[in-house]
């Protein structure tokens, strides 16, 4: 988990359009894509190099048609910077993996005003009963929180 796998085994492991997205900056069609309505609980991590990316408890509709985040889940694991040709486009992609994530936008919710719209072709989806199996137990009490109230 975390480290960027060689060229080859992406190759192997992603689908076409999951390589395009995260590998050669694509971008999916909106309200077309595997995440853009999913309202389970859980979290969203780079389907390249597994790091954690973005929770369940962040993730809004903002009506475009992708997956949207006012914040991310940890903000170490992602790396923004401006994207040329796109005045005022701020590119996101995930620190270890490399991958092309999406953007961010400053039309968020008022927590946070920001708007990280991803790719879903770039992430995977950890329910939350599923966190300890696959290693991301240490996020269970976003959602154990949630339970008590």
């Amino acid at each position: 988990m975390n480290e960027k796998p060689s060229k080859e085994r992406i190759r192997e492991i992603l689908t076409a359009k999951q390589y395009e997205v995260t590998q050669e900056n694509g971008t999916e069609p909106a309200f077309d894509n595997e995440y853009w309505d999913n309202k389970k609980e859980g979290i969203y991590v780079d389907i390249v190099s597994g790091e954690p990316l973005f929770s369940s408890t962040d993730k809004y509709d903002s009506g475009t048609g992708w997956p949207s985040y006012s914040r991310p889940l940890i903000e170490d694991n992602i790396v923004t910077k401006k994207e040329s040709g796109f005045i005022g486009r701020i590119e996101v992609r995930s620190k270890q993996g490399k991958s092309h994530l999406g953007h961010v936008f400053n039309d968020g919710p008022p927590s946070t005003g920001e708007r990280f719209c991803m790719n879903s072709a770039a992430l995977r989806f950890i329910p939350k009963d599923d966190l300890e199996q696959e290693g991301y137990s240490q996020f269970k009490g976003l959602f154990e929180d949630k339970k008590s109230k």
